[in-house]
């Protein structure tokens, strides 16, 4: 029989779909009916910006201070520095600290619309890993955390397996990443009573580790929670699309098209997204969820329009809306379309339609425009391309010009 929780938090974590594994589900129920529970979720800051692929997590987050409890984001300043092999076929790119801080305030602005951050008892809060793992001496750390974790059950944890068995080099550097995140939790513990670890399904070993840490040295029972990894119907990753990483930040994607983003949802992931990516009622996510034919696009507006205001605001899903209304319903051009803006000496007195599909992003190189307007998916102003050579003139760019690739991507370029 399924485990009914008591506490808020973890009865719309398992009734909308967030809860994977626990590792004491009862005992950690039990703990949030006490008081308030601070608990976190750690990003590495790999680039200035989450993008959808975090939402799971960030939302996990909302719901834990909208039910009277305390986040935590935990920025990987430290651990960023080395790379987690969990999911993984390659060693991470090394990254400057300069760099990794900047990352972390563009990462901040993200999780600001999400939460509120402050000082009272369940505000958000924001440490950094580099406080203290840049000042740990390595033989203590050796010392006093090592003889706690053995190689053997290290070799069981999935993340590792799927390397070696893929034959793929495991660097001792990345082996040396879930002692470290074991370690943080057990810091956290310490600094701010953190109770609770949460992350994704491909965290669970790190997140085990930690627990067994912290009650073997601060003799402290903590608990770890696990969301299930979402793909999308058709098995694509979360987070992706043909142009890219879906990012949460205006100034990587703009909000019209991040509304587009959750307008082209597959018709079998509305329900389930409504849940996970939304406060809208149950019942209600539900019965959208259900529709069909041409109703379930109503259901794909009420769920981009609701993804949109919580990342982007009100004002912004609204426009994103009316944009998509005029483009689509109307055949216009809209006001919040993305725009490309070009400069003169690159252009000259023409710049081809492939540069220009390529400089929009509406295609990720020249041989994929030529594919696109092979195909007939292509069109300028509305009017089907047919020849790759096509050239488009300065002065037809000074008035701005409609890019669209496919029925549903769409762009503005012109000259600045």
């Amino acid at each position: 029989m399924t485990y009914k929780p008591k506490s808020e938090f973890l009865h719309v974590m398992q009734s909308r779909g967030f809860l994977q594994d626990c590792t004491d589900l009862e005992g950690l129920d039990d703990r949030l009916l006490e008081g308030v529970l601070p608990a976190y979720i750690g990003f590495d800051a790999t680039a200035d910006s989450l993008h959808v692929g975090s939402l799971i997590q960030i939302m996990m987050l909302r719901w834990l201070q909208k039910t009277g409890h305390k986040p935590i984001t935990l920025m990987g300043g430290g651990t960023t520095k080395i790379g987690d092999p969990s999911g993984k076929d390659e060693s991470r790119k090394m990254m400057t600290p300069e760099v990794i801080d900047s990352n972390v305030g563009g990462i901040f602005k993200v999780f600001e619309k999400y939460l509120t951050f402050g000082d009272g008892p369940t505000d958000a809060v924001q440490p950094n890993n580099a406080e203290w793992l840049d000042k740990l001496n390595y033989i203590e750390f050796l010392r006093d955390i090592g003889p706690h974790f053995t190689i053997n059950r290290m070799l069981t944890f999935e993340s590792v397996k799927q390397r070696l068995d893929r034959e793929q080099p495991l660097t001792f550097l990345e082996f040396n990443y879930m002692l470290l995140q074991s370690y943080d939790f057990m810091e956290l513990n310490k600094r701010f009573g953190c109770g609770l670890q949460m992350g994704g399904s491909d965290q669970w070993g790190n997140i085990v580790n930690g627990v067994d840490l912290t009650r073997r040295i601060s003799q402290t029972q903590v608990f770890g929670l696990t969301t299930p990894l979402l793909t999308k119907a058709d098995g694509s990753k979360m987070g992706k699309s043909a142009a890219g990483a879906i990012w949460l930040n205006e100034d990587k994607l703009s909000a019209y098209e991040f509304w587009q983003f959750w307008r082209n949802t597959l018709d079998a992931d509305v329900g389930k997204f409504l849940r996970l990516f939304t406060e809208i009622d149950l019942d209600e996510c539900d019965r959208l969820g259900a529709l069909e034919g041409s109703e379930i696009n109503e259901a794909k507006v009420i769920l981009a329009n609701a993804a949109t205001t919580l990342a982007h605001g009100a004002e912004a899903a609204a426009a994103a809306e009316a944009t998509a209304k005029e483009v689509f319903e109307k055949g216009g051009v809209g006001d919040d379309l993305p725009t490309v803006s070009l400069d003169t000496a690159d252009v000259g007195d023409a710049i081809s339609i492939v540069q220009l599909f390529v400089k929009s992003g509406l295609s990720g190189s020249g041989k994929e425009a030529k594919r696109l307007i092979a195909d007939g998916g292509a069109k300028l102003d509305d009017v089907a391309v047919t020849d790759a050579g096509t050239m488009v003139s300065a002065d037809q760019l000074r008035a701005s010009i409609k890019l669209s690739a496919g029925k549903k991507r769409h762009a503005l370029a012109k000259l600045s």
